[in-house]
């Protein structure tokens, strides 16, 4: 219709939109009877037309639908791309402390557009649960999930670790397990990674007292500083520089507990969901790589020294003496 008024014929219309003449006439057909109104006044036997009244009110609107079109067009684009949007993450609080700081920070990098919208839980199978009923678009869970429409992709291992007050004599020579038979736990409700080390220890023989249990990685930790009790926990859940506790495994290791995310199989995963599966990858990895570092550092320190806590002497290695040559 914006053609037809500026050039004054159907004609001249035609060919500045490179279609045909009974193309632009249905499309004008069309666009008349979806407002109702006639838009253009056709008079027999003149070469030109002009605009009617409703079709001069309609014009005075056309840039701005036209705009809001592409922008729509735009947006549409934007968000097959992945470049735009939301994306609704579930964590729990572990990875809330040390896995999606970093990985905040280097997906914003590349998708600063991305609404990353998280919700916190307490249970991973709860979480779960939100992305087969598409309230999440993907969440952090732990081995072994649900059944159901999903996919899993694995991020990392995390071990477990013995938590002690730094005043306690465990905290002083790498332990076994049985050491801790009848002594009071610090530990988590009951769920996968608290009820996995309980039964761990249950199965060879050792019957913790638990007197304590919190959601909350921090108060765990502090009950434990407090010599209320020890607590084995993932070492993701604990601050290893807190100077009120030490960290370190037992001789015969708790299986780690894997982490993983899901999300779901039939629903449309745009370009920036699969990013944010791949960033996350990547920080996990680096996070074990640097756990194992540390729990290497631990057991050589602890074998360094005795069980009264005292160190070792060093080993003087003496020069070798060289054999007298013959004259």
């Amino acid at each position: 219709m914006r053609e037809i008024a500026r050039t004054g014929s159907f004609w001249s219309a035609a060919q500045e939109l490179n279609e045909s003449l009974s193309t632009v006439s249905d499309h004008l057909a069309a666009l008349e009877a979806l407002v109702g109104q006639r838009l253009i006044e056709r008079s027999r036997g003149r070469r030109s037309v002009e605009l009617t009244e409703a079709g001069r009110l309609l014009l005075g609107h056309a840039g701005a639908i036209e705009s809001r079109l592409r922008a729509a067009e735009a947006d549409f684009r934007a968000y097959a791309a992945g470049t735009t949007g939301s994306l609704r993450v579930g964590i729990y609080q572990s990875v809330a402390n040390k896995i999606l700081p970093e990985l905040m920070r280097r997906f914003r990098e590349r998708w600063p557009s991305v609404d990353v919208q998280v919700t916190e839980g307490t249970r991973d199978d709860d979480l779960v649960d939100a992305v087969e009923r598409g309230e999440l678009d993907l969440t952090f869970a732990i081995e072994p999930t649900p059944d159901g429409p999903f996919e899993v992709r694995q991020l990392m291992r995390d071990p477990y670790v013995l938590v002690v007050s730094s005043r306690s004599a465990l905290g002083r020579r790498r332990p076994s397990v049985r050491d801790l038979d009848g002594m009071p736990m610090v530990g988590y409700p009951h769920g996968k990674h608290q009820d996995s080390a309980e039964e761990f220890l249950r199965g060879r023989g050792v019957r913790p007292h638990v007197v304590f249990r919190s959601y909350d990685n921090g108060t765990v930790q502090a009950m434990v500083a407090a010599g209320l009790g020890f607590a084995l926990a993932p070492l993701l859940a604990v601050d290893e520089e807190e100077p009120a506790t030490r960290v370190t495994q037992a001789m015969e290791a708790v299986p780690p507990r894997v982490l993983v995310v899901v999300w779901h199989r039939d629903r449309f995963r745009p370009p920036s969901a699969a990013a944010f599966v791949d960033t996350a990858v990547a920080v996990s990895m680096e996070i074990e790589r640097a756990q194992s570092a540390f729990l290497a550092r631990t057991v050589r320190s602890l074998a360094a020294r005795r069980p009264d806590g005292t160190r070792r002497p060093a080993r003087v290695r003496r020069p070798r003496r060289s054999a007298s040559r013959s004259g």
